[in-house]
């Protein structure tokens, strides 16, 4: 069942108190319609006592799968590790132009796919990454290439930053906006001049929250841009979240 942007406004905007939802602001008749359709969907049954919907499961989370999406149905993964599919990972390396000699990070590294392309991308280049899931520090390991920091799980929010990059490619974690901040913090190991190229999940163009609308002023501001990926863009790699490349210079 696929939601409307309109309606996914509305639910970005709910306010979430453990299993219950409770709807904010005036809605006309048509959202309200469209909107309590999609809860319903989802699980969630109107209570007149509550004056809310209430879900089976904590309902903040059930929205947040929804609202990344697109849709009501949503696989899910402990670590939200979704390997990034080629089509993407060449839109990412394409947008973040990578040149010889130049120190390039990768924060959240998966299995590679990203520090691979950005390898074969130049003949000389620093790559240096971060992985917070210890299965995939593992399938670095194995990659033999010329990477640094592959070792202990490391959730990259927690390091130190350092300006010392050229490039940023990512595709970060998206439950509960995790996307922003992850690309917020990876901001500050830019170089002057340097630029950042990352996967995001869709709601970062509709969400109307303060965090997304900083998010979206900082990028205008850097004169930086926001490009729309094909629908089911990560399909292959078991999830049908919308996404977009957002490239910011600093």
């Amino acid at each position: 069942m696929r939601v409307d942007n309109e309606v996914l406004n509305v639910l970005s905007a709910a306010e979430c108190h453990g299993k219950n939802l409770v709807l904010t602001g005036q809605l006309d008749r048509n959202l309200y319609t469209r909107t309590n359709k999609v809860l319903e969907a989802a699980g969630g049954k109107w209570s007149r006592k509550e004056k809310a919907h209430i879900f089976d499961i904590d309902a903040s989370e059930r929205i947040e799968q929804i609202i990344l999406t697109g849709d009501v149905v949503v696989p899910k993964d402990d670590f939200e590790f979704f390997p990034t599919p080629p089509d993407v990972v060449r839109h990412v390396i394409y947008f973040a132009d990578i040149r010889d000699g130049m120190r390039v990070l990768e924060p959240s590294a998966g299995q590679g796919a990203i520090a691979k392309a950005a390898h074969d991308a130049a003949a000389d280049v620093i790559i240096d990454m971060y992985e917070l899931m210890p299965a995939n520090n593992d399938a670095l390991h194995a990659l033999n290439l010329r990477l640094s920091g592959i070792g202990e799980p490391v959730d990259f929010l927690t390091v130190v930053p350092a300006p010392i990059y050229d490039r940023v490619v990512m595709n970060p974690p998206f439950g509960r906006q995790a996307d922003i901040k992850h690309v917020t913090h990876a901001m500050k190991f830019l170089k002057p001049g340097g630029l950042l190229v990352s996967v995001m999940s869709s709601s970062v163009t509709f969400r109307s929250n303060k965090l997304t609308s900083d998010f979206r002023q900082l990028v205008e501001e850097r004169s930086g841009h926001i490009e729309e990926l094909p629908e089911g863009a990560f399909k292959k790699s078991g999830t049908m979240v919308n996404t977009v490349i957002v490239v910011i210079p600093n």
